[in-house]
């Protein structure tokens, strides 16, 4: 058989007429190599692709993202350690188990191969028996990933159901790694920003946080991003990774939106809008500068708008303005998160 002319179609048919539901891509640039792992690998109920080049597997491996890859070591052109490197380095195709099938015994090929990303090696001349019992362990732990992967999915897009956005953050590179559909819009609306870089004011609190984190399993204060009368409070939830290019940080986030509360304040303890927006951040610990950022004005403003509420409230500092408002709050809404 040649490479090309008995290769399947490429597409999801290749799944569906798969016994096992893998699909393994061979690169192989011998026409004889390819038709024994073919042959073999069909009759066991694998659906099969074959590469005859680098340049045409990595085409194959974006267009059918296999299941594994049985990478011939050796090849003109792009040669399988090249073909190794740029399939890990591309986040869609990283997670594919490689395994490299060498002529070449000297232990610094061997350790070349491993280096390039791939998981294990079978020598030239190929014993099928071989590849398909090799093949069969990275395969079940390829599957154990992706199950829990879309476990993982399944939960993460639950929380967006409910209104808690998630995130991965890996450390310390700081790399936004993964993140729900919810996280994406509140992360673009409160810190302009979008994956894979992580806002810089969430990398501060991770850099500031973890330390303790990791070492003391003491849980970080939630950082709150305020935009208006809404604010984006983020929690460090768990661990769920770690490796030696770093450990992955699940974060989950909620927008919380103080609009409500500062309706009431202002009818309540009778409050202009802006004095009412004033003292509610004012209750969450912002200072004046703090204050005119999030609406869009000076501390000088900010100031002469608290002036006010200190005599509409009979006060005369911060802390004895918050502590009416707190106990108004209370009152009013005592479901509210101060």
């Amino acid at each position: 058989m040649s490479g090309e002319a008995s290769a399947p179609p490429l597409g999801h048919s290749l799944r569906e007429h798969a016994g096992t539901g893998d699909l393994v891509l061979i690169v192989d640039d011998v026409p004889d190599n390819l038709a024994v792992l073919h042959d073999a690998l069909d009759e066991s109920g694998y659906a099969v692709l074959v590469a005859t080049s680098g340049e045409q597997a990595l085409q194959r491996a974006a267009q059918t993202r296999p299941d594994i890859v049985l990478l011939d070591a050796m090849m003109p052109g792009i040669d399988g350690f090249e073909v190794a490197r740029r399939l890990k380095a591309d986040a869609a195709t990283a997670h594919i188990p490689i395994v490299f099938m060498t002529g070449l015994t000297e232990t610094e090929h061997l350790v070349a191969a491993l280096e390039a990303g791939g998981v294990d090696y079978v020598t030239k001349p190929i014993k099928p028996k071989e590849v398909l019992a090799r093949m069969n362990v990275h395969l079940q732990g390829a599957r154990r990933a992706r199950q829990a992967a879309q476990q993982a999915g399944q939960a993460r897009n639950a929380l967006d159901a409910f209104g808690y956005a998630s995130v991965t953050v890996r450390m310390p590179e700081g790399k936004l790694v993964w993140q729900t559909a919810l996280a994406r819009e509140l992360l673009q609306r409160y810190c302009g920003s979008s994956a894979p870089a992580t806002p810089q004011v969430v990398l501060e609190w991770l850099h500031r946080h973890l330390p303790d984190a990791r070492q003391h399993q003491i849980e970080p204060p939630v950082l709150s991003i305020a935009h208006g009368a809404a604010a984006l409070n983020l929690r460090l939830h768990q661990q769920t990774g770690q490796d030696d290019a770093g450990d992955d940080w699940l974060i989950i986030m909620r927008e919380v939106s103080g609009s409500a509360v500062i309706e009431a304040m202002s009818l309540s303890l009778k409050l202009t809008a802006r004095e009412a927006e004033v003292l509610y951040w004012v209750v969450k610990g912002k200072t004046n500068r703090d204050i005119g950022e999030i609406l869009g004005s000076s501390p000088a403003t900010a100031k002469k708008h608290l002036e006010r509420v200190y005599v509409k409230l009979g006060v005369e500092t911060r802390t004895a303005a918050a502590g009416v408002a707190i106990k108004r709050i209370r009152e009013l809404q005592p479901q509210f998160e101060l």
